[in-house]
């Protein structure tokens, strides 16, 4: 395998961390952006030479840039960027402040925007590149008090399929990554969980937010087996534009198309009724 240079997003905990070790493991250069110099220092430490720690904040644009220019000068040419820093925020639509709402985009939405627009030019110029994000099966599906994280992700699987679309030109591969439920901290301390305060929700609610408290750090997925499957997919030719990780997400994911579809089959007689006679086809 030709070693390649990454930069990951995030990667002082949780899938993060599994897909930098994967990737150093396999011989590749990895810098990993963290939150503290506690964390950078603990990178550092799993690779003298091949693990290079930055302290960034990617809901700040500007530093993004800069440390992604900064890592292209001294470090190399990145081959794979891996926006993957975000977080999960629990709550019912109604029950979900707005600022809390805003900042899951700013976090999960436009931190990744932010790291993708900062390493795509210089890919574009040399005409290659791996471009990932971390979306979700809450990308593709959505379960009930999940509103603000499902919506962010959605928001990234479009951003990420356009974007795609955009640079096969130039050589540039865009992949979403959509994890199920993985054996990390993401669903235990690493989770927001806005207040209740409407009674009427409990019946719904309660049972799912102790159901996911229960099983976290029970999990179905293997952090270490997604890192392994991010890694084969940066180093092959035509790698996926959706790579759904875990068996639970495969069928997640197939039960919330399957309802999409019987959707526009069954209404479909409706949805031609607002055509004009004639006009432009898309």
């Amino acid at each position: 395998m030709q070693q390649q240079k990454w930069l990951i997003t995030g990667v002082s905990s949780g899938l993060g961390r599994a897909f930098a070790e994967a990737a150093l493991a396999a011989g590749h250069t990895v810098v990993g952006t963290v939150r503290s110099e506690e964390d950078l220092r603990a990178f550092e430490a799993l690779g003298a030479g091949s693990a290079h720690g930055r302290v960034l904040d990617v809901t700040d644009s500007d530093a993004v840039a800069a440390v992604v220019a900064e890592v292209e000068r001294n470090v190399g040419p990145l081959d794979v960027v891996v926006a993957n820093a975000g977080y999960g925020l629990e709550g019912t639509f109604e029950e979900t402040p707005l600022a809390e709402v805003r900042r899951q985009f700013e976090v999960n939405v436009f931190g990744t925007v932010a790291t993708l627009q900062a390493a795509l030019p210089f890919m574009r110029r040399r005409r290659s590149g791996r471009l990932m994000a971390v979306t979700s099966m809450g990308g593709l599906m959505a379960v009930p008090g999940m509103s603000a994280y499902c919506g962010s992700k959605f928001a990234l699987e479009g951003i990420l399929e356009a974007l795609g679309k955009e640079v096969a030109q130039f050589g540039i591969h865009v992949t979403a990554i959509e994890p199920g439920s993985f054996r990390t901290d993401w669903a235990g301390r690493s989770m927001t969980r806005a207040t209740r305060s409407v009674g009427d929700y409990d019946e719904l609610f309660v049972p799912i937010r102790e159901g996911r408290q229960k099983a976290s750090g029970n999990q179905l997925g293997n952090p270490a087996r997604a890192g392994e499957a991010v890694v084969h997919i940066a180093s092959v030719d035509r790698p996926p534009a959706h790579l759904v990780l875990g068996s639970d997400a495969l069928r997640l994911i197939a039960a919330a198309r399957t309802a999409v579809d019987e959707d526009i089959r069954a209404w479909e007689t409706l949805s031609r009724t607002t055509d004009f006679a004639e006009g432009a086809q898309l």
